[in-house]
């Protein structure tokens, strides 16, 4: 297989271009986001050149750029016949509105100046393909209309950018003479692929249309490959999902029943202590039922009603070779101490503390409503705890009250950094930069490099058969 050069817009900190890097398949030739912190970090782990914009700036080949992109000028790449463009912008000003009746107009889109953007670079730079990802929220934005309107500018290019770069202000012409052939568009659960929490993102993969050769057929061979790979393929993560208590402990789960009965036992008359309706439904809903074996109680809080002893022990050894790839496998996150300060425990106060020895795992604020540890949340990942055996809830990139992300041990309370890299896939040997709360941002901003890497091997898979 060859290898393909890759542009990055949007970058953060580079979830989604390492999983690509780490097919193999590609390499990074260029990087941009505005925050500074994340193109540092960006710079550090790719090996490119950090620079930092003025008025305006030229994009350079082995460069991460920390600058808007609204003042990124993409033409000195075009000589490179960039491969592969990747990006999630910012959509929340992406909206459709109804032009006045008397003109009808009817639908009219307003491009978010973000995304316009994105859609300049394909017209510079006329890639073989693109990988788009975004919030799930935007397939339904605006009753689905808004998203319509993004997978026709994509799948028209050469007549919509005129209407596209009204946004964007930009002196390009045309983009690629037919557009792109969007292969997959649908929100993916990431879980599916190994990733040890819940988390779901919009992709969009479009291929340059002139390369399919404009049949119907390679067309959907080509939408069904993706859709199977980006499904879960083969593999049973979809059924045995990868658990947080793998991930700290580096170990599969038929090696952690000891190290998983110590931190449930912990948790024992924890309804005594809070007295309320919902502590007393936990314990005849979820404790009664717990046998305290981690296989047995994994298989019910997952709910795999039927498998055969040949499907568990697959699983296990699906689970063990990713433990592996990742180099988590025989390390505990405890016992590492990176660099970049990413695993140190943050300072919480005393009161916190007590409010969180009585939530136990998989419960959240509302678990002591009602008691003097209740505190006012309206959300439900505020103080929710993961618990081991089941993927983790989402890690977020911001917030405070109560929604840093908690770990399901009960002397413990809000994970660290390095514990949020580890339910995000990235490396131990991935470092970040800048504060606490800015390698949060960029931990809970990132696609799983995991996931990443599922979409880089079925996409190199596709241009390796049509180029």
């Amino acid at each position: 297989m060859r290898r393909f050069s890759l542009v990055s817009l949007f970058s953060g900190a580079g979830g989604l271009d390492l999983g690509f890097v780490l097919s193999g398949f590609y390499s990074v030739v260029f990087a941009n986001d505005v925050l500074l912190p994340a193109v540092q970090t960006y710079s550090r782990n790719f090996g490119l050149k950090p620079r930092y914009c003025g008025d305006a700036v030229e994009a350079e080949a082995g460069t991460a750029l920390a600058c808007d992109v609204v003042l990124v000028d993409f033409t000195p790449l075009r000589d490179l016949e960039v491969d592969v463009v990747t990006g999630g912008p910012p959509c929340q000003d992406f909206s459709i509105v109804r032009g006045p009746e008397g003109k009808r107009r009817g639908v009219e889109a307003r491009r978010g100046r973000l995304y316009a953007h994105f859609v300049r670079a394909l017209a510079t730079l006329r890639p073989k393909a693109f990988v788009f990802e975004n919030v799930p929220g935007l397939a339904s934005a605006n009753r689905g209309l808004a998203y319509k309107a993004v997978l026709e500018d994509f799948s028209h290019l050469n007549t919509r950018w005129s209407e596209v770069g009204k946004t964007a202000g930009s002196g390009v012409t045309g983009g690629p003479e037919e557009g792109y052939e969007i292969v997959f568009s649908g929100v993916a659960d990431f879980t599916k692929l190994g990733v040890p929490q819940m988390r779901k993102r919009l992709i969009v993969v479009g291929i340059r249309r002139d390369l399919l050769g404009g049949s119907p057929e390679r067309l959907l061979e080509v939408s069904r490959f993706f859709a199977y790979k980006l499904g879960g393929g083969d593999a049973l993560f979809r059924k045995y999902p990868l658990t947080p208590i793998e991930v700290f402990e580096g170990r599969r789960l038929d090696e952690l029943d000891e190290a998983y009965r110590e931190v449930v036992k912990k948790w024992d008359g924890v309804w005594l202590e809070v007295d309320n309706e919902h502590a007393w439904r936990w314990k005849r809903e979820v404790w009664d039922r717990l046998a305290l074996n981690i296989i047995e109680d994994y298989l019910l809080l997952n709910g795999v009603h039927y498998r055969s002893r040949e499907e568990l022990e697959r699983a296990l050894e699906e689970h063990e070779a990713l433990l592996k790839e990742l180099g988590y496998y025989g390390r505990r996150v405890e016992d590492i101490n990176p660099p970049d300060g990413s695993g140190s425990l943050p300072r919480e106060a005393r009161e916190v503390l007590e409010r969180l020895r009585r939530i136990p795992p998989g419960e959240n604020h509302e678990f002591v409503k009602g008691t003097r540890w209740e505190i006012k949340g309206l959300m439900s990942n505020t103080y929710r705890r993961a618990f081991p055996l089941t993927p983790a809830p989402t890690v977020l990139a911001y917030g405070g009250g109560g929604t840093w992300g908690y770990h399901y041990e009960r002397r413990r309370g809000m994970l660290t950094n390095r514990e949020r890299a580890r339910l995000q896939t990235f490396p131990d040997n991935f470092l970040f930069t800048g504060t606490q709360s800015q390698m949060r941002a960029q931990i809970g901003e990132a696609v799983p490099p995991l996931a990443g890497r599922a979409i880089a091997e079925a996409l190199a898979h596709v241009l390796n058969s049509i180029t």
